[in-house]
């Protein structure tokens, strides 16, 4: 099978094409990465075939605040099967006026070496 891939890694957006098989078992065997232009479009279209992560970045609620909502992001991608899951975390965190930025809200998301981090302070109402 072949896919092609835009690479977000670097501005280049180079177009990389992958070559690989499914096993019976599910895993794939890459026959070849070609179309990068670095060695980190290729660790990317590898880790997209065989692992997708992503990152997530969303608001949570906040209590008492000049604003209803803290803008967070997660610190490290996760397993692009747990977006949903990890979305149900945060809709279900609500702070406390005043947040700081940087401050960890969510330690280990999911079990993930992830932790959820407020990137905008919100001051007291």
């Amino acid at each position: 099978m072949q896919r092609e891939f835009t690479c977000i890694v670097c501005p280049n957006g180079c177009r990389i094409t992958a070559d690989y098989e499914k096993k019976e078992d599910g895993s794939l065997i890459i026959r070849s990465v070609e179309g990068q232009t670095c060695r980190r479009g290729e660790e990317y279209v590898r880790q997209e075939l065989t692992d997708p992560r992503r990152t997530i970045a969303s608001s949570a609620a906040v209590k008492g605040g000049e604003m209803p909502l803290a803008s967070v992001r997660l610190t490290a991608p996760v397993p692009k099967k747990e977006i949903f899951r990890v979305m149900e975390a945060i809709r279900g965190i609500t702070l406390e006026a005043p947040v700081k930025e940087g401050t960890v809200i969510l330690s280990k998301v999911l079990g993930y070496d992830a932790d959820l981090i407020v990137t905008r302070s919100v001051d007291k109402a």
